[in-house]
């Protein structure tokens, strides 16, 4: 039963325009196009984000990803270089509750403001032990 507009594009009740498909991803071109040639690589399963990802799934879905990125790339000469994005939850961004990677391929004086100008927040030598000390102990809870 289709729920989010990608489940629906993936059972072929919304058409798309497909660049790659196989058992595990549907790749497609995003209707907004920031630049020619955006493309959304969709997983089938339907799982909201990165978090519900198990390792099977990511190994099936996640190195999808240069193959799509390659076959873009190949298709216009003028291809420079390509953002790679996926938003992860409303406060990232996330607006269709469907895994989904935007591939953005990236072209000379394209416009694209990517990836956005960031502000630097520097912090002490003691605290980027504290945040990896953190991050690094999760790892032996799997």
């Amino acid at each position: 039963m289709a729920d989010d507009i990608f489940d629906k594009i993936i059972a072929g009740e919304i058409p798309a325009y497909k660049v790659y498909e196989d058992e595990d991803v549907l790749a497609f071109l995003d209707l907004s196009q920031a630049t020619p040639g955006h493309t959304l690589l969709v997983p089938k399963a339907d799982v909201p984000d990165i978090f519900a990802y198990d390792d099977d799934l990511a190994q099936r879905v996640l190195t999808k990803i240069p193959k799509v990125a390659r076959a873009i790339k190949a298709s216009d000469d003028k291809i420079i270089g390509m953002n790679i994005l996926m938003n992860n939850g409303e406060a990232a961004g996330q607006s269709v509750f469907h895994s989904h990677i935007h591939l953005i391929p990236r072209y000379k004086d394209d416009g694209l403001n990517l990836p956005a100008p960031s502000e630097e927040h520097p912090v002490s030598d003691e605290v980027y032990k504290e945040r990896a000390a953190k991050i690094s102990a999760q790892f032996s809870k799997e």
